[in-house]
């Protein structure tokens, strides 16, 4: 502990020696804040409670609960890949924060290897494992919602928005079910991501082929999302509205929702019948127009061709500060024109912007990648079910993450990105010692600004109840 490796002064100080040593020290010192957030979830135990283990019991080395631990909070740190994991291999945080064992037992202990975590996501690929996996972040979600309610800007009787988006992942190789998309100008994988608008959780992610349609499988899947918030958060279907990009408003998507009574409002791509509909009210009333561009709304009923019956269209026509004729864009929504007059629509679907900012922080901030290709015996479904539980496992690591913003946002009384959050509370120095079977964990003076705040919150999560 402690021997010198090596020695380099830089330039501009040579007075100045840099040196390699073996000391307990860490850089990820709210690796165990992000741990006790995790705990607290109880959604680790969860999911290894329902997780199939093919493995030998006489032979299982790693517990699913540890290896679990190592995939989240690293990829939730930053260290995105597999491989990072022999990086970090003796690094006394990420002993003490990813291991089931107490006492001074983890400084002792091996950490997974990265052929070790990528047989964990071999196993949680499989068919009885998926399912679970997809569960095990609805009560992240859950948990986080209920844990943290007066952070998020919604009374309990103000109905959720749940935000639906393709998330194009751009791909390297030739993994199986990426295709090459014009649009994107790469090959890519085409999954869908649901969120809540109004807090920033993410409830679901769905990985789907680079060549599938925008709105495949939307038909089944979001309502199935909704069903399990209304059953973990306690409220009726009422008290849920989806809101959808255009690619999203087609015939069977919407004949989904309708026929379990869930409220939705989206954009329709326009077209020749639309565009004739809308001609009587593209004119400019008379007089010199004012200096601040004006927007008028109209309530139409429009039946497209994948229709079965006409639906509510709200026209929104708009001045151009430059354009002599006006602009014209449709929405298509089942909300009541009493409770929800068109200008209300409007300035409900605007708000989807929020949602796209979160969408972008899960990218950015997780830089959010799927790496599985054919390998071995691999099949195109084996290749995407690995991709799956990849794009989940990240989808949990903001879960994680944005719990712990949330407790950032309530001491502090301001906004938190995940970027900041990350690089001035959880990226802290730490040296680590050990006496009398004690760990003590000395924090750098970056510290001292924000640590004595989230803390206390940290304290107080409550679990989920069951």
């Amino acid at each position: 502990m402690g021997e010198s490796v090596t020695s380099w002064s830089p330039s501009c100080n040579g007075s100045v020696h840099v040196q390699l040593s073996g000391d307990a020290t860490t850089s990820d010192a709210g690796g165990l804040v992000l741990r006790e957030a995790l705990d607290t979830s109880g959604v680790i135990d969860a999911l290894t409670y329902h997780l199939v283990d093919t493995r030998d019991p006489l032979r299982v080395r790693h517990s699913l609960a540890s290896q679990l631990r190592t995939v989240v909070l690293q990829r939730a740190m930053g260290w995105e890949d597999l491989s990072d994991t022999d990086i970090l291999h003796h690094d006394p945080l990420w002993q003490l924060a990813c291991s089931d064992a107490r006492s001074l037992a983890p400084l002792a202990e091996a950490r997974p290897s990265q052929a070790t975590l990528s047989r964990l996501i071999t196993c949680l690929s499989d068919p009885d494992n998926l399912d679970t996996v997809h569960e095990g972040l609805l009560r992240l979600a859950i948990w986080r919602l209920s844990s943290l309610p007066d952070v998020t800007p919604y009374a309990a009787d103000t109905p959720m928005t749940l935000d639906i988006d393709g998330l194009p992942i751009e791909v390297f190789g030739h993994q199986g079910g990426s295709a090459y998309n014009g649009y994107a100008g790469s090959r890519i994988y085409s999954p869908l991501v649901a969120s809540i608008a109004e807090t920033g959780d993410m409830v679901g992610g769905l990985l789907r082929e680079g060549n599938a349609g925008p709105a495949e499988n939307a038909d089944t899947w979001i309502p199935h999302l909704v069903q399990r918030l209304m059953e973990g958060t306690n409220r009726d279907v009422d008290q849920f509205r989806v809101r959808l990009d255009a690619g999203f408003t087609d015939g069977e998507t919407l004949r989904a929702l309708d026929s379990r009574d869930i409220a939705y409002l989206g954009r329709l791509k326009s077209n020749n019948a639309l565009q004739t509909l809308a001609s009587p009210y593209l004119k400019r009333p008379p007089g010199r127009p004012p200096e601040t561009p004006r927007e008028w709304c109209h309530d139409l009923d429009y039946q497209a061709g994948s229709w079965e019956s006409p639906r509510r269209v709200i026209l929104v026509v708009q001045e151009k500060p430059d354009d002599l004729l006006p602009h014209a864009f449709f929405l298509v929504t089942n909300l009541s024109r009493y409770h929800y007059p068109a200008e209300n629509v409007l300035a409900l679907y605007r708000k989807r912007g929020k949602a796209e900012g979160h969408m972008g922080e899960l990218k950015s901030a997780l830089n959010l990648h799927l790496s599985s290709t054919d390998r071995g015996h691999l099949t195109v479904q084996g290749v995407m079910a690995r991709n799956q539980v990849n794009l989940l496992l990240s989808l949990y690591a903001y879960q994680v993450l944005h719990s712990v913003r949330c407790v950032m946002e309530r001491r502090t009384g301001q906004g938190w990105s995940l970027v900041k959050l990350r690089e001035q509370v959880l990226k802290v120095a730490a040296t680590f010692t050990v006496k009398a079977r004690q760990i003590r964990m000395r924090l750098s003076g970056a510290a001292n600004k924000w640590w004595p705040r989230l803390l206390p919150g940290i304290r107080r999560l409550p679990p989920l109840p069951d």
